[in-house]
C-alpha cells in the first residue's frame, strides 16, 4: 500500500509537502504513511483515493486495477479534482 501512495504521487510530479497540504497535515504526519510507520486512517484513505482517481482497494492493494468501476462517485472525484485545482486543498 504504502509504495502506491508514493507511485501515485510522484506520478503526478507533487512533493510529501504538497500532499500533506491537501491534507491538511503535517509532511512528517505523510510521510509516516509513505513509509509504514503509520496506518492510514480511513477518512485519509478515502480522500487519497478520490484525488487520484482511484479506489481504496486499489491503495490497500485488494486489487491492482488503478482505475475504479464506474460509479456515481465520478462527478464527486471531478468536483474535489477541481477544488484542488482552484484552492490546493481538499475538505
Amino acid at each position: 500500500m504504502y509504495e502506491r501512495l508514493r507511485n501515485l504521487r510522484e506520478d503526478k510530479e507533487l512533493t510529501q509537502r504538497e500532499i500533506a497540504n491537501i491534507l491538511n497535515m503535517s509532511q512528517t504526519g505523510y510521510n509516516q504513511y509513505e513509509i509504514g510507520k503509520n496506518d492510514v486512517p480511513t477518512k485519509i484513505l478515502i480522500k487519497l483515493a478520490n484525488f487520484y482517481n482511484t479506489s481504496t482497494d486499489y491503495l490497500l492493494g485488494i486489487t491492482d486495477e488503478i482505475k475504479p468501476y464506474p460509479s456515481k462517485n465520478n462527478e464527486k472525484r471531478r468536483t474535489i479534482n477541481k477544488y484542488y485545482i482552484n484552492n490546493n486543498k481538499l475538505k
